[in-house]
């Protein structure tokens, strides 16, 4: 006890501690509360250490590197690019759908300044923030009317809060589902008031069980991707048009949250993934669907459908909790650009990365390869591999596309050492670890990625930054 007491008459004062610090370059800018609280919170653990009985230097100088660390830690960016080389389009841990070129012109330009968010120009009065890109999802899906939120999530909460609050919702069993982050059909449905009843079975449910559940007491039919799962074999249900026609017997309407969505029907083996027009056209009254996944903008859930219903969600409560900001507006305006006016399998980098022939892919990863050729002594192996790249974020479960990457073993340093220091690059470089060798897949690469990803394996191979 004796010589904890010792110890801790060790730990500097905060205000020696400041003035070290006060002497840094790096650090002169920063306010005074902010050491005072990094000092505090460092010496507190310091302490505490010595108070708990363990074995920790305690002086001046260890204290100072703690406290720096913490400093240089906060006022720099922990956000930043990194270099997608594992096949998964839209990875969720990596940001889902990177930006086309037009959607970051407009974020920059709007970000820069003040704009026309909620202000007509030509009246001079306020305006909707929706009005943006409302026809232009009309213009691409054929609905009368669409707005945006935050996500699709909200999207889904929205329409049924708006739509079904302490009514019943009639939901197929086998569209109970469950995504990422916990998201949950029956809590959404709970959480927006409305009342579930199930239908039919996991794997099939007939036109008659969603008649039969109809009642006084019934606000809508819901229909739900399954996302990231899809049910195989001795299975049916009906289809949407039989949905449609059932539900206005009785003056409901058909909502679907379609997931990841997509403007351009998508096609991929006995994947057969509709586009929002096709849904539209079928009839249903409400679709919601993502904007950061197949459709390939910034995130935002969009909501398009029959004008008499969304104009009920936009008097909503709700609506202005979980609105999109100027920014995530821009991104997508930029976006749904490019589908009227581009071509979005060349200028949306989402689309464009799932269409990849397998010849390009094959010519990318030959290129990489050549440019790792001169590596040759230090690599055991460094090969072109025939590999299966995945959509990501929920959509076309278990469908993978054929792509090619490189595959490397490094004789001087083990598999985990070689994919640690790729990840740990300048520009994290996240690959994949396979049969003891890291895989390098090509699909979603710039030619400027594999430039990074070449010098970061010559600065391995030449004994730095391992």
């Amino acid at each position: 006890m004796d010589n904890s007491k010792n110890n801790l008459r060790n730990i500097p004062s905060v205000d020696k501690l400041i003035g070290e610090l006060r002497k840094n370059e790096e650090l002169t800018t920063l306010p005074h509360s902010l050491f005072l609280k990094c000092v505090q919170e460092t010496t507190e653990a310091a302490r505490q250490n010595i108070i708990a009985g363990l074995d920790e230097e305690i002086s001046t100088q260890v204290l100072l590197m703690k406290i720096k660390s913490r400093l240089v830690k906060l006022v720099k960016p922990s956000l930043k690019r990194v270099i997608n080389a594992t096949g998964v389009v839209l990875h969720t841990n990596l940001g889902r759908a990177p930006l086309s070129k037009r959607s970051i012109e407009r974020v920059v330009e709007i970000a820069g300044g003040y704009s026309n968010l909620e202000y007509l120009i030509d009246s001079g009065e306020r305006g909707s923030r929706y009005s943006h890109i409302a026809a232009k999802i009309a213009a691409l899906t054929g609905a009368e009317d669409a707005i945006v939120v935050n996500n699709n999530a909200a999207a889904v909460m929205l329409a049924l809060s708006a739509l079904s609050y302490g009514q019943e919702v009639i939901v197929s069993r086998g569209q109970l589902v469950e995504i990422g982050g916990s998201f949950r059909i029956p809590d959404v449905l709970k959480q927006s008031g409305a009342k579930l009843v199930e239908v039919g079975t996991t794997n099939k449910t007939h036109l008659r069980d969603y008649a039969n559940a109809i009642s006084e007491n019934t606000a809508a039919i819901l229909k739900v991707h399954t996302s990231n799962y899809r049910i195989i074999g001795f299975t049916s249900e009906p289809d949407n048009k039989e949905l449609v026609e059932l539900a206005a017997k009785s003056n409901l309407p058909v909502i679907e949250d379609l997931g990841s969505g997509t403007i351009n029907p998508i096609t991929a083996g006995q994947w057969d993934e509709p586009s929002v027009a096709e849904v539209i056209k079928d009839g249903v009254d409400i679709v919601t669907f993502s904007g950061d996944k197949l459709l390939g903008a910034g995130q935002a859930g969009i909501i398009a459908g029959k004008k008499e219903y969304i104009s009920i969600m936009k008097k909503h409560p709700l609506m202005r909790a979980i609105r999109v900001d100027k920014l995530s507006l821009a991104a997508l305006e930029g976006t749904l650009i490019d589908y009227i006016s581009g071509n979005p399998k060349t200028d949306v980098p989402v689309q464009s990365m799932l269409c990849t022939s397998r010849e390009e892919l094959e010519g990318k990863a030959t290129r990489l390869s050549s440019m790792l050729s001169g590596l040759s002594e230090f690599w055991w192996q460094s090969n072109i591999v025939e590999t299966d790249s995945q959509a990501g974020g929920g959509a076309m479960p278990e469908m993978g596309f054929t792509s090619y990457g490189v595959s490397l073993k490094a004789a001087e340093v083990s598999t985990a050492t070689l994919e640690r220091h790729l990840r740990n690059w300048t520009i994290p470089i996240i690959t994949r670890v396979q049969s003891d060798r890291v895989i390098i897949d090509v699909r979603c690469l710039t030619e400027q990625d594999m430039t990074v990803i070449k010098e970061a394996c010559l600065a391995l191979a030449k004994g730095r930054g391992i």
